[in-house]
Order: C-alpha cells, then sequence, then structure tokens
C-alpha cells in the first residue's frame, strides 16, 4: 500500500526456509498476488496462484518475468536465480490444487465479503495443519478467521506494494492466532528477506491508520479548493520531502482501495475524522481507480500523467 521508495534486502534462491513451510499458495493473480508469488519464488518456496481466470495468472507470470528482469539488470538478484524461481510458479485452477500447500495466503480485493466467501469454499480443500493468512490491509483478522475451520492457524500478513521492492510485512494477529503460528509465519517472512512489523487487530492496523487519512486529507484539500492537483503533490514532495505526492500515491494504490480503507477506518472507530472525503467517493464511482483504469487525480492516457482537476 505504500510508496516504491525503500528497496528490501537483496533475496536469495537459498534463503533458509521454514520447514514447516515448503509450498504457498496465493489466491488472487493482482498486482499483490503476483509481487508476493515473485518474492516467495525468489526465496526457494514452490508457488501456486488461483484467480477466478487464468488468463490473469498468465498476465501476472509475465510481470512477473519482466520485474525480475528488472531486478537482474540493476544487480539485486542474480541471472542464475530469475529462471529456477520462474519455474516454481504454476497456476491453481481451483481451491483443490491448493489442498498440498503448508501456508495459502489470501490477496484477494480488499472487500470483507468477497474474503469470507473464499476463506468458506477453501478451507474444506486445505489439509490438516495449513496455515491461512490474509494480506488485507485494513479488515479486522479476527472477524475473517472467524469464516474459518482453523482461527488458531490464521494470521494477517500485509505486504507493501510493491512487493518487490518493500521491505515491510505487517503481521497481525487474531484473538485465536495460537504463539507457534506466529512464530512460523514471522520466520518465513523473515526467510524472503522482509523485516516485520506485528500490529495489533484494529483497522488498517499501523502503516494505513497513519497513510490513509493523510491521502484522504490530500482529497479533502483538493475537494475544498485550497490546492490542485499538482499543487497538492508538489508541495508534500517539495515542502515534506515525501518521494511521491499523496495524490499520485493515491493513483498508484488505486482509488477503490484507499476508499475501502477509508471506510473500514470510519466504520470501525466511528470517528468523523475518518469520513471518506465525497470527492474521493465520485472518483471512485465513476470508475476513475487511478492508474490501473488510466484515470484517477491523474489521466495517464497519454504521453506524460495530466492533473485531472
Amino acid at each position: 500500500m505504500d510508496a516504491p521508495v525503500m528497496t528490501s534486502k537483496k533475496p536469495r534462491a537459498d534463503a533458509p526456509k521454514d520447514a514447516k513451510i515448503k509450498k504457498v499458495g496465493i489466491i488472487g493473480a493482482g498486482q499483490m498476488g503476483n509481487g508476493i508469488a515473485h518474492v516467495v519464488a525468489l526465496a526457494g518456496y514452490d508457488v501456486v496462484i488461483n484467480d477466478l481466470k487464468k488468463e490473469a495468472v498468465e498476465k501476472a507470470l509475465v510481470t512477473i518475468d519482466k520485474n525480475m528482469a528488472r531486478q537482474v539488470a540493476k544487480g539485486t538478484i542474480r541471472e542464475a536465480d530469475k529462471g529456477p524461481a520462474l519455474k516454481r510458479i504454476s497456476y491453481a485452477p481451483d481451491f483443490a490444487a491448493l489442498g498440498d500447500c503448508d501456508l495459502v495466503i489470501e490477496a484477494a480485493t480488499e472487500d470483507e465479503t468477497v474474503k469470507r466467501r473464499i476463506f468458506v469454499d477453501l478451507c474444506p480443500k486445505l489439509k490438516k495443519g495449513a496455515l491461512l493468512a490474509s494480506n488485507t490491509s485494513s479488515i479486522s483478522i479476527t472477524r475473517l478467521a472467524s469464516t474459518t475451520d482453523r482461527a488458531e492457524d490464521f494470521i494477517g500478513m500485509h505486504f507493501m506494494n510493491p512487493v518487490p521492492l518493500m521491505e515491510l510485512v505487517e503481521l497481525i494477529r487474531g484473538i485465536a492466532t495460537e504463539d507457534e503460528t506466529f512464530a512460523t509465519a514471522r520466520t518465513f517472512v523473515d526467510s524472503l528477506g522482509k523485516k516485520t512489523a506485528v500490529s495489533e487487530d484494529f483497522p488498517a492496523f499501523i502503516v494505513n491508520r497513519i497513510l490513509l487519512p493523510m491521502i484522504n486529507e490530500a482529497v479533502y484539500t483538493l475537494y475544498e479548493g485550497v490546492g490542485t492537483v499538482e499543487a497538492i503533490d508538489k508541495a508534500m514532495k517539495l515542502g515534506a520531502h515525501h518521494p511521491m505526492g499523496p495524490l499520485e500515491l493515491a493513483d498508484f494504490i488505486g482509488l477503490d482501495t484507499c476508499l475501502s480503507v477509508m471506510q473500514v477506518l470510519y466504520e470501525g472507530l466511528s470517528d468523523s475524522k475518518y469520513r471518506p472525503c465525497p470527492l474521493l467517493v465520485k472518483y471512485v464511482e465513476a470508475g476513475w481507480l487511478g492508474r490501473k483504469t488510466q484515470r484517477g487525480f491523474y489521466d495517464y492516457r497519454g504521453e506524460k500523467p495530466v492533473p485531472t482537476r
């Protein structure tokens, strides 16, 4: 969910793996899912990706290939590790194909109804003792775990976007998460070359509890006419030394995701300071979701992004 400003430590295909985890399933082949598959495969784990459409997984594999090639060019991974890592990733046509996974990470859209339905359908297909994690960036881990048959083996594992570049993974325990599950998850994250921040199970956890209200306030600043898109982003980049302006960052994250997180904060904490800006709602209703739809606070259809307000 964050800006691509930090580089995680160099992944190694020979990184020490957690003995309890050898094969990892990922549900969702979008930006987060393919990024997680990327780093997990580079760390030496076998990976299977499930998505509603096979084409989405095929597209994800192309993206992973390109991103790994970019890492090779920059010297952050070895050319000799790229091919084997790609071969470790395969397509899971249904949840039954995840049945032999030791860990399954859900990386579907940030919609609680969708996630709960996935867990209800998935759990009967999993082997006994398999760990289950959600990459949710805001939704209660305790509540999600309650829809499964393994609340004690359920944990929040929130990767930052873009996953191959960002150092951090937030780990969030639900009320029923066992110590052993937490320890295994932490060891697994360490083996990916990532660092952990442990958050309590409160709405939006740590990163988004701080980041998204800032973005929402930037949208209010635009909505109230205090500044233009360009002025707001320039002010925060040059005045606060942020690598991306808040509206540019919102487009990168996805305005639908920004709105979902703000709604979780507003509903979960019942505080008016978290009320989503009406302009953010309007953009999402228009289908202007940012970079992924080519229009958001900037229009990306030309040679260079142009502010839309």
